[in-house]
């Protein structure tokens, strides 16, 4: 039988209850669909209390060395007002957050990284009219002007040069639905190997074709990115191909840390807080992995999508969790599951996750481009939403913090979606709606109701023959 760590106790209980009343649960080694786990408590008098139910996902027959699958989860299920700093990792005091032989090796592998073979170092930009309006200096680390658009060029060419001669003659690959995609092709065009990249069908041709001008091959499966990636590992094991991941493997974090370094190197005077932007946690792995080693006293906190806090989660629940759905706006963060390896830095670096609606990072899109003549990508944007939303949220003034405007690979059909949006992400103008019923005089009289105002868009949607949908900012 297995025995299952107990779940974090409510804190009206927790602070009831010393470490040794904790105990494991044995649990039958057999199938669950939506059963609960139950945490105990055990007194001194033997009194059994249960502090915490779970549900997980039925399983089928494994072996006894096999982990129970993970939680799955919804992105409901964890919301809090935008710019709050949650998901603080609870750390011992005791913690030395990390040893020290693995952050020497992830100093190691920074410091001595081959990315400036094909890389830039970006430049970090202040932005001078988003500074004036919030009270802090508002730096821009510009990984959006990388040869492609994104900071994902690092990790890959960082894994890939080390790969062995053999390796290189093989081939790699790869599975992406964006920037990793485009990081693999060119690492490999400038290595002289051969990569195939994996995406799924829905892929929109503007993508996988910039792939296939970067010398790679795209190889189109599936309709998802789970599907695509379970080919690509397949092909890669009968083929012998290596394949890059896109953000769980230590060279590829590494790779990613040298943003870390660059800005430690470039900022002038103390900084207060990194504000980084979550998908896998490759980014916010590598940066913390440094920075934290260098400069311990600034903050480094993520940011996501409120419809796809995956690492927030993870960290409430003190493990990797899944979603059970993802929103997709933010394309370039939409995961699902975190990786080992980028949670367990996480876990024991960043300082918490700040999660942003839709509206708030099309109104960053906006802020970029009013201040840079520059337009990002949703994810690319994400950091900085975060940046000022935190900043608004605490009052901050006179400090200074730095967003990472990670990719500007935008596609154009999401530019109509982010314009009609930016105001309302600002608080300028709102979205309503309201039924208007089937007869006349209807519009007249919702004309004398709403009075005065400057209504910039009016949308009508018949909905049955009682009453309509009337949309309008």
């Amino acid at each position: 039988m297995d025995s299952v760590k107990l779940p974090t106790a409510p804190s009206s209980l927790r602070t009831q209850m010393s470490p040794h009343h904790f105990h494991h649960l044995p649990l039958p080694h057999r199938s669950f669909r939506l059963k609960p786990v139950i945490g105990i408590t055990r007194s001194r008098s033997h009194h059994v209390s249960p502090v915490a139910v779970l549900f997980r996902e039925e399983t089928s027959l494994a072996p006894l060395d096999l982990p129970l699958p993970r939680l799955k989860v919804s992105p409901n299920s964890l919301q809090y007002p935008p710019g709050y700093l949650g998901a603080v990792p609870e750390r011992a005091s005791d913690h030395d957050n990390g040893s020290i032989v693995e952050a020497m090796e992830y100093l190691t592998n920074i410091l001595s990284t081959k990315v400036y073979d094909i890389a830039v170092e970006s430049p970090l930009h202040l932005a001078k009219k988003l500074s004036e309006r919030l009270g802090v200096r508002i730096f821009l680390k510009r990984e959006d002007l990388q040869p492609v658009k994104s900071f994902k060029l690092r990790g890959a060419y960082n894994m890939m040069v080390k790969l062995t001669s053999e390796q290189l003659a093989k081939g790699v690959i790869c599975s992406s639905a964006g920037n990793h995609a485009q990081g693999v092709a060119m690492s490999a065009a400038k290595l002289g190997c051969t990569a195939v990249i994996v995406m799924p069908r829905t892929t929109p041709e503007i993508k996988w074709q910039s792939v296939e001008d970067l010398g790679a091959t795209v190889v189109l499966v599936g309709d998802s990115y789970d599907e695509a990636q379970a080919f690509a590992k397949q092909r890669a094991e009968e083929e012998g191909l290596t394949f890059i991941p896109p953000f769980d493997h230590p060279d590829v974090i590494a790779g990613q840390g040298t943003v870390g370094m660059e800005i430690t190197r470039q900022a002038k005077g103390p900084l207060h807080a990194i504000f980084v932007p979550i998908g896998g946690g490759g980014l916010i792995a590598g940066i913390a992995s440094y920075v934290k080693r260098v400069c311990p006293e600034v903050k480094i906190i993520g940011v996501e999508p409120a419809d796809a806090n995956t690492m927030a989660l993870s960290l409430h629940h003190r493990e990797r969790v899944i979603l059970d759905q993802v929103g997709g706006f933010a394309d370039g963060v939409a995961v699902k599951e975190v990786g080992k390896e980028t949670f367990r830095i996480c876990q024991n670096l960043v300082d918490g996750v700040v999660l942003v609606t839709r509206d708030a990072i099309c109104a960053s899109i906006k802020d970029m481009f009013e201040e840079q003549r520059n337009i990002l990508e949703p994810a690319g944007a994400l950091a900085l939403a975060g940046g000022e939303a935190y900043c608004k949220y605490y009052g901050l003034k006179d400090v200074n913090v730095v967003a990472i405007t990670s990719g500007a690979n935008m596609n154009f059909d999401k530019l109509r979606i982010v314009t009609e949006l930016a105001n309302v992400g600002r608080q300028q103008e709102a979205v309503l709606a309201t039924l208007l019923p089937e007869k006349p005089g209807s519009f007249k009289q919702f004309c004398e109701l709403i009075g005065p105002m400057n209504i910039t868009e009016f949308k009508y949607r018949c909905g049955s023959e009682k009453e309509s949908v009337v949309l309008y900012r």
